[in-house]
């Protein structure tokens, strides 16, 4: 039994509130009790104690006090944190009945009490009145310390905590203490990295749900917050404060008070500066902003690091200070991960993400993310630089310009590396050498993305600065001007090193060779030549570069990337060096002369290579032979006869070169192009060195004063005296003087046959040979001589057949002086004193001293009678043959005998028709010494020696040792038969 359970009249005891209650009637008679202060009658006793303040209930831990017994039940639940009620949906648990029925309407979505104004419903009556506030502007609730007035009593007991200091909430992790209890579980989620709220449209989570609205707004473009004086939209409230802190202006508003029912309409100043300064009389809104602000008159820093016992004027800088110490760095980034110290650093870094530029240019409307970058940039139009040096007065846009230029006068380097020692005047100079120790190379490319793309070009780029340098090539817009020379720039930096080459000043020096540079990363790059480093990769074939350009050039090899244009030809180039050079082919300039012979050259390199040729240096040196070269080009050219290297490959035939010169050249075969053109007659060519006009031949040989149109041509005629054989065969060791001499040399052991006809299909190991085989097909015959008109289908059988009039033999055989009217002629010749057979028969392996007799005895083989008769059709082996043939239809006799004027259809038959005139018998028989005139009486006499008999009748099988022998025979023994063939017998 409860023993507080007791009528306060007759102290009757009782167990239940009901009963007692009865009970009280039968002394009231049902009347109710009177309160003797208010005359006010109630039911109960108890109900009279309640009503008259009188708490006779105390709390046994904390002694507080309660007028209902039912209170300190509930009351002491918070001590045993008993929870009696439990919900059956979620089975969260209550220490109080109410409390679950409230609790219960989160399930049900029930929400009883409406709001008369606006119609709109809440789940609890206390909500409902504290709504409805808002319309009647009610704030019943005020601060006893400040005056100000708030609509809820928890909104001003959270507010009394500012008054006293008191931080009732603590974190269990970092201690931190709290005001307030929803300031605590926000802060508890920078620890478990919690973040319930969610962007629908992105997925993007936060924390907090006021962030998650301010990032939604990021979508839908909504700026909720207007300004009442120019109507400007603010899509944050921080925003529009900041935007009135800003003006010091009157705005209109309306002032609803209890003693009057309409509006009206009164003046107040937007963010009133109170506080004034006595110094600069600038005014402050806030106290702590003034505080701040007047430290920086005083240089007061009250605010001190208790671990490095640094100074700061505001109590934020310092908590940002601490962080550096603890290293934490509380602030995730929910898309990359990236961890920040302030909230400032991520909101900042979030805006790279979402692409959000909040703050813009009122006077170019371009916009950024950051209002410091703002500020920065509008000094672009006020050309604006408040920042001066005390030393030079040279001025500066940001202050941090200007403390990086001032210690160019300290000669101030505050940042050391902890490794060597070496000091830094700036700490991005640190950085990036500290990378030469730890080998860390932190910017990685994991994607090809480039976001900027020219509008002009569609060229891309990945970072910005890179798309406006490349823009000034698309404007030519030259706005910084040289004051020595007029010379105008698109680029300040590169302004200030062109500066360098009139004042010759060179302040960089390398430690190793103590050579000196105008500009830093030329000694860079130069200390890479001692260190060998090279830190530029190549992604497609891994080649290393010392210098970023060099890849960025290599790489176009793969890319065939071709950015610069010629503006005259449309010609593009991979490089802009070779563009420049190219432009001079069309201006004739020529802007390097050479000091010794006054020759002019358009490129400096040339004019290097030129002047070697007055030294006589040769600085490059073959490692295999020690032969020096005064070009590094001619070098490699030789070095190749010893590997044989072919590094350029074609990429439609697969043919093989050693110089990338030869491949493009070679390159032109298939696409037809001719990108020489001659300025005089428009004709183009493959070679530039083939651009000859009017006779011009301005090499000369020192030795025999021969003219020559090219170079090449020279360098390969002077070997003719020189007896210079640089190219060797693999093979057969055999010598060449001409490169083209021992490829073709080589296909007569590879029997490669690279050029095809296009008619029959024949192949040639010669595109030479081909383009004669190709006239044998068209049968025209557009060259004719002078003289007899004849008519030919080449040239240089033209000429060859010009020497028989002119007789001309300029070439004379060392050993036994016979001339010939041809080169070939006597290299033929020379075969017979060296006995040198070169062509060899695949078949029968018999060895022949020309190429026209092997390919003569191969159709022997193949039995290929290629040359036809036009008006027999007999076929022929040999086109010599056709001709004799074709003599038999014209009865043409072309050769005459001087003596007695007799003609003969052959050369062949007049040289033995004259020897009847002289009497010369050039062939002797080694038997008997007797001499003949014609080689195949010989033979038909030296069967009477060797008994044999050749000839035999086909009428009576008779055997004859001489042909002559046998047609007498004929003609006496069967002069009645029908003259038959008569055979050799072999």
């Amino acid at each position: 039994m409860n023993e507080n359970l007791n009528c306060v009249v007759c102290s009757k005891k009782f167990s239940q509130k009901s009963n007692l209650n009865e009970h009280y009637q039968t002394h009231t008679n049902g009347e109710p009790f009177s309160y003797d202060a208010c005359t006010k009658q109630i039911s109960l006793q108890e109900e009279v104690n309640e009503h008259s303040n009188e708490k006779d209930f105390c709390c046994n831990v904390c002694n507080k006090k309660f007028s209902k017994k039912w209170n300190l039940t509930i009351h002491l639940r918070t001590h045993t944190n008993e929870k009696p009620y439990s919900c059956d949906v979620c089975k969260k648990q209550f220490a109080r009945k109410n409390d679950i029925i409230r609790h219960f309407r989160v399930h049900t979505n029930e929400k009883p009490y409406p709001c008369d104004v606006c119609n709109k419903k809440f789940s609890e009556k206390s909500a409902l009145d504290v709504h409805f506030r808002t319309h009647t502007n009610e704030k019943p609730f005020s601060c006893n310390a400040c005056g100000k007035e708030f609509s809820q009593k928890s909104n001003l007991n959270v507010h009394f905590r500012i008054h006293s200091n008191e931080k009732p909430f603590s974190c269990d992790v970092c201690n931190k203490q709290f005001s307030r209890k929803d300031w605590l579980k926000k802060h508890l989620r920078t620890h478990t990295n919690e973040k319930p709220y969610t962007c629908d449209v992105c997925k993007v989570k936060f924390s907090q749900q006021s962030d998650l609205n301010r990032h939604f707004r990021v979508h839908t473009n909504e700026k909720p917050y207007s300004c009442d004086l120019c109507n400007k939209r603010f899509s944050q409230k921080s925003a529009l404060n900041r935007h009135f802190r800003g003006k010091n202006l009157i705005r209109n508003v309306c002032d609803i008070t209890a003693d009057t029912s309409t509006n009206e309409q009164v003046s107040i100043r937007v963010d009133d500066k109170f506080f004034a300064c006595d110094v600069c009389g600038k005014k402050c809104s806030r106290k702590y902003d003034f505080n701040s602000h007047y430290f920086k008159h005083t240089n007061e820093k009250p605010y001190v690091c208790v671990l490095c016992n640094k100074q700061f004027s505001r109590r934020e800088v310092l908590n940002r200070h601490i962080l550096i110490h603890t290293n934490e760095k509380p602030y995730s980034c929910d898309v990359c991960s990236k961890r920040f110290s302030q909230k400032c650093y991520l909101n900042k870094h979030f805006r790279t993400h979402t692409n959000e530029k909040p703050f813009s240019c009122d006077v170019c409307k371009k916009q950024f993310s950051r209002k410091d970058i703002l500020s920065k940039h509008f000094r672009t139009h006020t050309n604006e630089k408040p920042y001066s040096c005390d030393v030079c007065s040279k001025r500066f846009s940001q202050k941090h310009h200007l403390n990086t230029h001032f210690r160019t006068h300290t000669n101030e380097k505050p940042y050391s590396c902890h490794v060597c020692n070496k000091q830094f005047s700036r700490i991005d100079e640190l950085r990036r050498h500290f990378r030469t120790h730890t080998d860390e190379k932190p910017y990685s490319c994991d994607t090809t993305e480039k976001p900027y793309s020219c509008d002009v070009c569609s060229k891309r780029f990945s970072q910005k600065c890179y798309l406006k340098k490349h823009f000034l090539t698309h404007s030519k817009e030259k706005p910084y001007s040289c004051d020595v020379c007029n010379k105008q720039f698109s680029r300040k930096d590169v302004l200030n090193k062109h500066f360098l080459t009139h004042t010759n000043e060179k302040p960089y020096s390398c430690d190793v060779c103590s050579k000196r540079f105008s500009q830093k990363h030329h000694l860079n790059t130069h200390f890479r030549i001692h260190t060998n480093e090279k830190p530029f990769c190549c992604d497609v074939c891994s080649r290393q570069f010392s210098q970023k350009c060099d890849l960025i050039k290599h790489s176009r090899t793969h890319s065939h990337e071709k950015p610069y244009s010629c503006d005259i030809c449309n010609r593009q180039f991979s490089q802009k060096y070779n563009l420049k050079t190219h432009s001079r082919s069309h201006t004739n300039e020529k802007p390097y002369s050479c000091d010794v012979c006054s020759k002019q050259f358009s490129l400096k390199s040339h004019l290097k290579v030129h002047f070697r040729s007055h030294t006589n240096e040769k600085p490059y040196s073959c490692d295999v032979c020690s032969k020096r070269f005064s070009q590094k080009c001619h070098l490699n050219k030789h070095f190749n006869t010893h590997t044989n290297v072919k590094s350029y490959s074609c990429d439609i035939c697969d043919k093989k070169c050693v110089r990338k010169y030869d491949l493009i050249r070679h390159y032109c075969m298939h696409t037809n192009e001719k990108p020489y053109t001659c300025v005089v007659c428009n004709k183009q060519f493959v070679r530039k060195e083939f651009l000859t006009h009017l006779n011009e031949k301005p090499f000369s040989c020192h030795v025999c004063n021969k003219e020559f149109s090219r170079k090449d041509v020279l360098n390969k005629h002077f070997r003719t005296h020189t007896n210079e054989k640089p190219y060797s065969c693999d093979i057969c060791s055999k010598q060449f003087s001409q490169k083209s001499d021992l490829i073709k040399h080589f296909r007569t052991h590879t029997k490669e046959k690279p050029y095809s006809c296009d008619v029959c299909n024949k192949q040639f190991s010669q595109k030479y040979d081909l383009t004669r085989h190709f006239l044998t097909h068209s049968k025209e015959k557009p060259y004719s001589c002078d003289v007899c008109n004849k008519q030919f289908s080449r040239k240089d059988v033209l000429n060859k057949h010009f020497l028989i009039h002119t007789n001309d033999k300029p070439y004379s055989c060392d050993l036994c002086s016979k001339r010939f009217s041809h080169k070939h002629h006597l290299n033929t010749h020379f075969r017979i004193h060296t006995n040198d057979k070169p062509y060899s028969c695949d078949v029968c392996n018999r060895q022949f001293s020309q190429k026209c007799d092997l390919i003569k005895h191969s159709r022997t083989h193949t039995n290929e009678k290629p040359f036809s008769c036009d008006i027999c059709n007999k076929q022929f082996s040999q086109k010599y043959n056709l001709n004799t043939h074709f003599r038999t239809h014209t009865n043409e006799k072309p050769y005459s005998c001087d003596v007695c004027n007799k003609q003969f259809s052959l050369r062949s038959h007049l040289k033995i028709h004259f020897r009847s005139h002289t009497n010369e018998k050039p062939y002797p028989c080694n038997v008997c010494s007797k001499r003949f005139s014609r080689k195949s009486h010989l033979n038909e006499h030296f069967n009477t020696h060797s008994n044999e008999k050749p000839y035999s009748c086909d009428a009576c099988s008779k055997k004859f040792s001489q042909k002559c022998h046998l047609n007498a025979h004929f003609r006496s023994i069967h002069p009645d038969e029908e003259p038959i063939q008569m055979r050799f017998i072999n």
